[in-house]
């Protein structure tokens, strides 16, 4: 059965705390795995959360603050210890590539694996592999930075009294979803359309019109909400997210499950985050993350 799911490595913004790692998430889906900015820390995070170099397939870094960023000189070097046999891909802001470039050959090490380097500079789809297609969007911060969203294709649902209408059923019906017609029978007389699960990662950024394109029909959507609404001022000034905005773009995107993270270090009580994300209107499935904590994307409807 395959495994989507997304694992939480780290969830402090600009520094690490006692509880809290930089940021790191991975997101399992199906056989790949996705890493989403590793900041300092990210190898020995992966460690603790059984994550190994051998489930990476891509690299995805929003902008290069370090928060976001600084762990990738660990983990590709990692990559090439363990000499992981396919290829490794790496997104980020095309405009950082001297930063990726010094992450990249921070140290001395024996390369063993080809990083593919696939840098991001416009709005559009990044790649299409049989499971997903992968965007980016352009984001709001004080430095270049770009959002990334996971849509799976959309498949078919067969409908069982549709099928025993038609008197299909067996290995006639296998071979029905796969040639799209059996004698006078279309795979649409016979099923309905299954939209493909959906998944978004929104980091650093203000509130623009790519936070609202990425969260837009996510099954699961991980924003950060730096701040609390009481400090909207300072998040617009540095180019953040509150948790009450956070939610309120959830909750008109039509989000599931929303996981809020990337949280300042001048906050002690995480509930707060969740009562000002209910008080801002969002009603779907709603989740405060905190380090190692693994959260399932949502089952289809």
């Amino acid at each position: 059965m395959s495994v989507r799911e997304l694992v939480v490595l780290g969830t402090a913004s600009q520094v690490p705390t006692r509880h809290r790692n930089h940021n790191g998430y991975l997101l399992r889906w199906d056989g790949e795995g996705l890493l989403f900015d590793p900041g300092e820390g990210t190898q020995r995070q992966m460690l603790r959360a059984g994550v190994a170099a051998h489930d990476l397939n891509r690299i995805c870094v929003t902008h290069f603050h370090g928060d976001h960023s600084l762990g990738l000189a660990g983990v590709i070097q990692r990559i090439n210890l363990d000499q992981v046999p396919h290829e490794v891909t790496a997104h980020y802001p095309r405009s950082g590539q001297r930063f990726f470039d010094r992450l990249r050959y921070a140290t001395a090490y024996r390369e063993t694996v080809g990083i593919t380097e696939a840098p991001v500079a416009a709005d559009g789809i990044l790649a299409v592999t049989r499971s997903y297609t992968l965007e980016a969007r352009r984001l709001s911060h004080p430095v270049e930075s770009y959002g990334y969203r996971l849509i799976e294709p959309d498949g078919r649902r067969m409908l069982p009294d549709r099928l025993a209408a038609h008197g299909l059923r067996g290995p006639d019906v296998g071979r029905l979803q796969r040639e799209g017609r059996l004698g006078d029978v279309t795979l649409e007389d016979v099923s309905e359309v299954r939209r493909g699960q959906r998944f978004a990662f929104v980091m650093d950024t203000r509130l623009c019109d790519g936070v609202h394109a990425l969260a837009e029909g996510c099954d699961l959507l991980v924003i950060e909400s730096t701040f609390l609404d009481e400090d909207v001022e300072l998040a617009v000034e540095h180019g953040h997210l509150t948790a009450g905005q956070a939610a309120a773009v959830a909750r008109d995107a039509g989000v599931r499950h929303l996981v809020l993270t990337h949280f300042s270090q001048r906050y002690t009580d995480p509930g707060e985050f969740e009562r000002q994300a209910r008080a801002a209107g969002f009603a779907g499935e709603l989740t405060v993350a905190y380090d190692l904590l693994r959260v399932p994307v949502p089952k289809r409807r």
